[in-house]
Order: C-alpha cells, then sequence, then structure tokens
C-alpha cells in the first residue's frame, strides 16, 4: 500500500504546506470548513482566488514520481494507493488512487450534494463576472508556482494570492443551479471529515496490506496518520520518504529524508519497493 502527500507533486510545481518553503512558511492559512460556509466574504476570496489560479493549476505536469508510480502499480508492485491531493495527477500518469480528501475537480452542493465538474463550474463563474474574468484571462499564465511580476503565489489547493480590493466588491459566486445552495469544491478542508465510506476503505486497505510506503506526507492530518498507525499494528513493514520531520517518525522503523523521486527512480529500476520488516 502507498499514501502520498503534497510532497510527491511539489516536483510539478504545486507549493506543499508543512516544507521549509511551503505554503505556511510565508503565513499562509488554509480556509476551514466553518469559515467557508459561515461567511460570503471568505468564499468570495477563495472562489476569486482559486478561479485565477485554475488555469495554471491545471497547467502542472505528472512528475517522474506520479509516473513511476503508475508504472510500478502496472506490473503489480502496488496493489492499493491512497493519496492525500486533491490535483489528479496521479490520474493523469495513469494511477487511480482513492483520493482521501477530495478531488478539485469537482465541485459540490452542500445542500442537495449535486455535484458539477470544474470546468462548468469556471463557465458560470466567467459569465457572472466578464470584466473580471476577462483581467484574469490577460494576465501571463505561465507555469505553476510563483508569478512575481503580477504579485501572484500559487498555493497548494490551486488558488492564488490576490489582493483583496481586486475581488471584494465586484466578484459573483454561482450557486446550485438545482436548489440554490452554496457550492464548495468536492475537497476536504480543514475542519472537515472524510466521509465515512472513503475512511473505511483506506483502513481495511491499511490494516490488510504487509508493507506501507508513505511518500511525501508529514502525516499531521489524523486522516493520514491513521492509516500508517492502522498499518504498524497490524504488524506490517513501514517507510517513509519525506523532507522533514513526520507525525509516524516515533515508531516508523525507516525513514528517508529525500524527495520522492529521488528514491522512486531508483526503485522503478529495482522494479521491487519491499520493506524488509525492522519490528
Amino acid at each position: 500500500m502507498v499514501l502520498t502527500g503534497a510532497g510527491i507533486s511539489t516536483e510539478s510545481g504545486i507549493p506543499d504546506y508543512r516544507s521549509p518553503n511551503g505554503a505556511y512558511s510565508t503565513g499562509f492559512k488554509p480556509i476551514t470548513h466553518q469559515v467557508f460556509v459561515r461567511s460570503s466574504h471568505a468564499r468570495r476570496r477563495y472562489w476569486a482566488r482559486s478561479y485565477a489560479g485554475w488555469r495554471r493549476f491545471t497547467a502542472a505536469q505528472p512528475s517522474a514520481s506520479h509516473c513511476a508510480l503508475a508504472s510500478l502499480e502496472k506490473v503489480g508492485r502496488i496493489n492499493f494507493m491512497v493519496t492525500q491531493n486533491v490535483d489528479r495527477l496521479h490520474h493523469r500518469a495513469g494511477s487511480d488512487p482513492l483520493e482521501l480528501h477530495g478531488s478539485v475537480y469537482s465541485v459540490v452542493c452542500l445542500e442537495c450534494s449535486a455535484s458539477i465538474c470544474r470546468n462548468s463550474f469556471q463557465e458560470q463563474v466567467k459569465a457572472l463576472n466578464p470584466k473580471w474574468a476577462s483581467a484574469i484571462e490577460n494576465l501571463e499564465s505561465g507555469n505553476p508556482g510563483s508569478d512575481k511580476s503580477f504579485g501572484m503565489q500559487q498555493r497548494p489547493d490551486g488558488d492564488i494570492e490576490i489582493d483583496e480590493k481586486f475581488w471584494e466588491e465586484n466578484f459573483d459566486i454561482p450557486n446550485c443551479q438545482r436548489c440554490g445552495g452554496l457550492l464548495k469544491p468536492d475537497v476536504v478542508f480543514f475542519g472537515d471529515n472524510v466521509p465515512k465510506d472513503r475512511a473505511v476503505k483506506a483502513m481495511e486497505a491499511a490494516k490488510d496490506c504487509d508493507a506501507f510506503l508513505v511518500l511525501g506526507s508529514s502525516l499531521m492530518t489524523m486522516s493520514a496518520f491513521r492509516l500508517v498507525r492502522a498499518a504498524y499494528e497490524a504488524n506490517a513493514a513501514i517507510a517513509i520518504v519525506n523532507i522533514g520531520e513526520t507525525r509516524a517518525d516515533d515508531f516508523v522503523p525507516l525513514k528517508i529524508n529525500a524527495r520522492c523521486g529521488e528514491i522512486l527512480s531508483r526503485l522503478l529500476e529495482m522494479g521491487s519497493i519491499a520493506v524488509p520488516s525492522m519490528h
């Protein structure tokens, strides 16, 4: 079993949260579910930034790490993959992981649970805010990451930093076309719970696996940490590849402080991800 976190997508130009150069290092605080629901101001800020960052976010390409994992899956070396990422880069590389925290490629209604694809939502935003959307589209698209020429900074969940005066007064958000309810990206915000069926499926896989590999995750979210803990308690061999500390460092016997791409390229050459039991 493999669990991937934001560290596997940094090589694709999508920043993480907790690394030395991650989003938290600049003072960024991700939106919580509670704030999103209660504050129309916060929702406008979130969707304005997310709309503006969408083109560059979706321009990101799967990294060598994503492709290596897809190759290992195809030859039967990986039986189950879970990702904390919402960027769909694993899918584009040819994998089909369980998306523990959802995907920004879907938008869901908080009232009736209707779901639409993100590109359709983008078109609705554009229709409601034609002048604003035109201004965004005229900006240099570039690659995922920083765009200092416009004072914009890409964030891990796909949005970008924009001066508040640019969106505060003249940005309208589409509502659900079925019931008029609030629309939210189909992702697990901070303060959200992972949907039960998803959590159960991941936990069953963790308890049944014989080896568990963590790639690019600090395991600070309980939804990820509990999977590693369950695998450890079931006597699975466990290894972590991550830059920086993780929540499981105290009990996981094999920790490699390196970029995922450096290690996965070697594993692909070996054709194996076997980890010796070190209990």
